[in-house]
């Protein structure tokens, strides 16, 4: 017979569920691209991201159905994976907003495939989007890397019960 604390809260709900998901921390990714409508960059961040096969190189990420920013960041032959350092929370914010210009004041560079990468952040992969999958109010979605380097050095930025920090 199982020993311990009684759960706080047997049942499931989506409060719940945030709150116990949030003992898990994870990094924080930007996905960017040049919107092939227009040219101007657009992009998204996201704390669901894993690698998931080395031979082919795939990683996965999860973008949420409301988004409005993924259709213009998907419309794009290749995305950009960014792989955000701590002092970039305000970069995350700045990206994770809904509308206006969210590359206002932001330094980047070009990546081979032509999208941003984000000045100060860590690392960037070129990836093309292989599958998409629904998943209950997301998208899982798969892309095969092209091209990836470091990019600067630091510690990763850090989302862990609901906030923001670093690794040390």
């Amino acid at each position: 017979m199982p020993t311990g604390p009684t759960p706080a809260n047997g049942h499931l709900d989506s409060r719940r569920f945030r709150q116990v998901l949030g003992r898990f921390a994870t990094g924080v990714v930007a996905i960017t691209a040049l919107d092939p409508r227009d040219g101007q960059p657009c992009g998204l961040a996201a704390n669901s991201f894993t690698s998931v096969s080395l031979d082919p190189p795939l990683v996965a990420f999860c973008v949420a159905h409301t988004s409005t920013s993924w259709p213009r960041v998907r419309g794009a032959r290749v995305v950009t994976v960014n792989v955000l350092a701590e002092h970039q929370r305000e970069v995350c914010a700045q990206l994770a907003s809904r509308g206006g210009d969210k590359f206002a004041g932001l330094e980047w560079s070009g990546s081979p495939g032509g999208n941003p990468v984000l000045e100060g952040a860590l690392a960037w992969l070129d990836c093309v989007v292989e599958a998409e999958h629904p998943a209950g109010d997301h998208t899982i979605v798969v892309a095969r890397v092209l091209q990836l380097d470091t990019h600067a050095d630091g510690g990763p930025l850090v989302f862990f019960q609901g906030g923001y920090g670093g690794f040390r």
